[in-house]
């Protein structure tokens, strides 16, 4: 074996790293979808308070705000309608057609009330986050 190999295949074991990547897969098949280098970070924003008054929670208490409910990716080849050209759509798993989120290249609202825009968004109730 050349010695150009061996360090290739050392990474390849995950045993050996303390913190193995993040993925994001479809509940329903399992097929990968995301991972923690496509996440698109955002600030957190000011809760309900940023929502139109129609969206707000009378009872909302900011010391307990939930974490965001979903994760805002880049654009990737598996999103059929980004690349049909539409504005904002519906984003399906690419395996079994389950719907994972939406995008809209104006942007969106996240659950924190933070503006993202563009947004690819993905709902977590729809994906399971593994490390491999």
């Amino acid at each position: 074996m050349s010695e150009a190999m061996e360090p290739a295949t050392d990474s390849i074991d995950s045993g050996s790293d303390p913190n193995p990547p993040l993925i994001y897969r479809c509940k329903k098949c399992r097929r990968i979808v995301a991972t923690k280098d496509h996440i698109v970070a955002h600030e957190r924003g000011e809760g309900q308070k940023c929502f139109k008054w129609k969206k707000r929670d009378d009872g909302f208490d900011r010391d307990s705000m939930p974490d965001c409910s979903s994760i805002f990716v880049e654009p990737m080849k598996w999103m059929q309608s980004v690349g049909e050209g539409c504005v904002e759509d519906k984003l399906q798993c690419i395996g079994c057609k389950a719907r994972l989120g939406s995008f809209n290249w104006a942007g969106m609202q996240c659950s924190c009330g933070t503006w993202v825009n563009p947004a690819f968004q993905l709902h977590k109730s729809r994906l399971d986050e593994s490390r491999v």
